[in-house]
């Protein structure tokens, strides 16, 4: 697809390797939560800010940076690179997960200013479960973006989520920009002409 071969190799990315990588850090920060003698409740309900947390970034980023299609020649290749690639290509399997090129960096970058957040908030101890929150929230997004395009939806919520994740890809509209959630669309009135 893309001429420059470092480009289309990074592009590319297995389905489980967000998983692979990501989960051992999950488990090591959920660790340091514990190790750090936070009560349960208390890293409960921090994990579930930071799902929260997650939702809301999964949202902004899909409306605001990924479907931002600018008017240069090098805005339009970078959307391309970024997203577009992914609706043009809905089924292609190797290009619905976020490259570890981007999720690992984009990690760094939120654990760092949860760092100077929650951390300087309510201490650095909270940053870690957070921090686990919202890696539990993106790896719910890519699994459930990834099994939205290939998979039979079984249950009654997973239907109602490729139903509605399709509404994105196929109506042309320009709503539904949650995809493991529709809490922010709910929020912001981004849910379309019609909710399944």
């Amino acid at each position: 697809m893309f001429e420059t071969p470092i480009i289309e190799a990074f592009s590319r990315t297995h389905p489980a390797a967000p998983f692979i990588f990501w989960t051992p850090f999950i488990a090591w920060f959920l660790w340091q939560a514990h190790a750090a003698q936070l009560a349960w409740l208390g890293i409960a309900g921090a994990v579930v800010g930071g799902l929260l947390l997650w939702t809301l970034t999964e949202y902004l980023l899909h409306r605001f940076l990924f479907h931002r299609i600018g008017a240069s020649l090098a805005a339009r290749r970078f959307y391309f690179v970024l997203h577009g690639v992914h609706h043009d290509f809905p089924t292609d399997r190797t290009r619905l997960v976020m490259p570890l090129g981007v999720s690992i960096p984009m990690g760094v970058a939120i654990y760092l200013l949860l760092r100077v957040t929650v951390g300087v908030v309510a201490g650095a101890a909270w940053v870690d479960p957070v921090f686990v929150g919202f890696g539990v929230g993106y790896l719910a997004y890519d699994g459930i973006h990834y099994a939205t395009h290939h998979f039979r939806m079984t249950s009654p919520i997973g239907r109602w989520l490729k139903r509605y994740h399709m509404v994105h890809h196929h109506t042309g509209e320009n709503a539904r920009w949650g995809v493991s959630s529709p809490l922010w669309d709910l929020i912001f009135g981004t849910l379309g002409k019609k909710a399944s």
